[in-house]
């Protein structure tokens, strides 16, 4: 049973009317952490490009793209997230920050005065910028190992590759007003819903075609940061990736599992400061122009389909 399947709530019928101009992908997000050679440590074994850039750890996947920056400060927090848009459409979000009471930055501490800065309804630091598409222009296809008779299936684990992941898919932030954060990036980026469980959980993506989810926000009693989401070739990737964190020191985390809402295979890897870095492989993909049929999914029938039980720690915002 995949997220199309699942018994859900349907929304209504007349949703509120998409924003003219949209965002089109995450660019970046920029993490403050209390020690960067933990920070390197961690993201490297779990399959990332690290490299020092000044003040900050620049990291990369497999596609080159550098996906996040890591900052020193007193203790885990998100220094901002960064948005990329077509030209086009970057004056006409302008308009629409002002529409929604934005609050512009005139200038940021992190990085360059390109595109807009402005602050969410949370406090948390945003920038869009004109920019390239970094998310998929269409769903990968998730190949599973098989081998015919007679012959071996399975490596050896010396044998086994490190796993790399290939990009970033989305990221998840606490929010202690989930609706008014989900209007706020509709009307004023366009993000649009893809689903979500009442006010606990709501999922976004962009319009132009990308993974089910872009940007999710989970429900706490402050703004935080969850959790950033890796793609991987297919779900033995996302295994394999879950042995090599422990192996590395790192055995704490929630998977192998399926969620319902999106409908990828997942490992999340617990980090050092108390947020995860997730495995995510085959999530569903919102093709350019297709309109999602949104559902709202009661909470005991919305997380994951299979897989072990939710830690109960799972959803604490160490943040708050």
């Amino acid at each position: 049973m995949d997220s199309s399947q699942a018994k859900n709530r349907s929304l209504p019928d007349v949703q509120p009317a998409a924003a003219s101009h949209a965002v089109h992908s995450i660019d970046h997000f920029a993490l403050e952490v209390p020690d960067l050679a933990v920070a390197e440590h961690f993201l490297l074994s779990f399959g990332l490009t690290v490299l020092r850039n000044g003040d900050c750890l620049d990291v990369f996947a497999a596609d080159h793209h550098r996906w996040a920056r890591f900052y020193e400060g007193e203790s885990k927090r998100l220094a901002y997230l960064s948005f990329n848009c077509f030209e086009g459409d970057l004056s006409g979000i302008r308009q629409q920050l002002a529409a929604c009471g934005a609050t512009i930055v005139d200038d940021a501490r992190f990085g360059s005065l390109e595109g807009v800065w402005f602050f969410d309804p949370d406090g948390n630091l945003v920038q869009v910028k004109a920019g390239p598409k970094t998310s998929p222009s269409g769903k990968s296809v998730m190949r599973m190992e098989s081998t015919p008779a007679g012959v071996r299936g399975s490596a050896t684990r010396s044998q086994v590759p490190q796993i790399r992941p290939r990009r970033l898919s989305h990221v998840l932030m606490f929010s202690p007003d989930v609706g008014r954060a989900l209007d706020f990036y509709r009307e004023a980026i366009g993000l649009r819903l893809s689903d979500r469980s009442g006010d606990l959980i709501a999922f976004t993506h962009a319009p132009y075609g990308s993974d089910h989810h872009l940007l999710a926000l989970v429900k706490s009693s402050a703004k935080g940061w969850h959790h950033s989401a890796w793609d991987v070739a297919n779900v033995n990737e996302v295994g394999q990736g879950a042995s090599q964190m422990a192996a590395a020191g790192y055995p704490a985390g929630w998977g192998t599992g399926r969620h319902v809402l999106g409908s990828n295979y997942f490992f999340y890897v617990r980090d050092p400061w108390g947020s995860f870095f997730e495995y995510s492989a085959d999530i569903d993909y919102i093709a350019a122009g297709q309109t999602w049929p949104a559902g709202d999914f009661p909470p005991e029938d919305s997380l994951y389909q299979w897989g072990p039980d939710v830690p109960a720690d799972f959803v604490r915002n160490t943040e708050a």
